[in-house]
């Protein structure tokens, strides 16, 4: 394994939302600089700049991806170090956000690897993201302002219907004006906020099916699956960007955290949940496909077989394990479609 050689200076960067705790070293360990800078672009560019070509470590937040991208064009090597794989960060009895950037340097100048290192996305794919992100946010505000009102009216003893959430506002509507006009009134606020709710999200798929078309193509392939949809299929795409990242196909369930955590030691072997690694709103999606997959109105395919058998086997939490496991060979087939330039073939092996 080649190892990373010691870099003439380390800094580690504890990010906050209106400053940075920074930490410079130098190549024997010793400390240079400890300060606090701005979460501006000018007070990460005038540290780069002063230290040319050091080794950044920072922590995965919600200003790494930015700041990442900026430290990386201003010649830097930047490292964005997994918080959750680093228990002398966050098991650390005397934590602080200046003990924290002493800890990242030293782990910079002293091995990559122990860092965990993750790997943004670009500012593109970041931004289209951004649209099913949004989608998803509104679809469950909706979801909420719809329980809102049904349970509001059930207190006064008006029990509506359980339509489809787009037909909502209108079925309430209707009712309402032959039944309680006054009532109708007192709720029109929350009807129309519905409404709106509705109208973009429909907005939003109409942008989301017209990236597909023109700016992410590949995307056609992996909707021949049946169950795998626009949204499903775009957000592999963005979460995932280079297919070649991921030397063997079968490593993407773990990218994903669709794979079992382990705890071995001596004999014991203990059964674990999965990782939860990697993006949890694509890890959801794939479940919420797998789910579609196994039920009635899922194609017959090799995988709806396999996962089917899966959880016949009984034994606790089987129909879930059957889930996920086809959640993860979903995310593997998707990514050697894509990866492979092939087609889908629902039945390639026999059953």
């Amino acid at each position: 394994m080649k190892k990373n050689p010691l870099p003439a200076t380390a800094i580690g960067i504890d990010l906050g939302d209106l400053r940075h705790v920074v930490c410079v070293i130098d190549k024997d360990g010793e400390p240079v600089e400890e300060c606090f800078i701005a979460n501006t672009r000018e007070s990460l560019t005038k540290i780069a700049k002063k230290y040319p070509g050091a080794r950044i470590a920072i922590e995965v937040g919600t200003h790494s991806p930015w700041i990442s991208r900026l430290l990386t064009e201003l010649g830097c090597e930047v490292i964005v170090a997994n918080p959750r794989k680093l228990r002398a960060i966050y098991q650390n009895e005397r934590k602080s956000d200046l003990l924290d950037a002493r800890m990242l340097a030293k782990l910079a100048r002293a091995d990559v690897s122990l860092l965990h290192p993750v790997q943004h996305g670009s500012e593109q794919a970041q931004r289209d993201l951004l649209r099913i992100k949004l989608r998803d946010n509104l679809v469950r505000q909706r979801v909420n302002v719809i329980s809102s009102v049904r349970f509001t009216l059930k207190a006064l003893g008006i029990r509506l219907a359980s339509p489809n959430t787009n037909c909502f506002a209108k079925r309430a509507r209707t009712y309402l004006e032959s039944q309680d006009p006054e009532l109708l009134a007192m709720i029109e606020g929350p009807l129309t906020v519905i409404d709106e709710m509705t109208r973009r999200i429909r907005q939003l798929d109409r942008e989301i099916e017209q990236l597909c078309e023109e700016r992410y193509p590949e995307t056609k392939r992996l909707r021949e699956i049946r169950g795998i949809g626009p949204i499903t299929a775009l957000c592999f795409v963005l979460v995932i960007e280079d297919p070649h990242r991921i030397d063997r196909t079968r490593d993407v369930g773990a990218y994903l955290g669709l794979v079992p955590k382990r705890d071995q030691s001596g004999k014991s072997d203990k059964e674990l949940s999965i990782s939860k690694c990697g993006n949890a709103y694509l890890r959801r999606l794939l479940v919420s496909a797998a789910q579609y997959m196994l039920g009635p109105f899922g194609e017959e395919c090799d995988m709806k077989t396999r996962g089917l058998r899966l959880a016949e086997r009984g034994g606790r939490g089987a129909k879930k394990k059957a889930v996920v496991a086809t959640a993860r060979k979903l995310s593997v087939v998707m990514l050697g479609v894509w990866k492979n330039q092939t087609d889908y073939e629902p039945t390639r092996h026999a059953a």
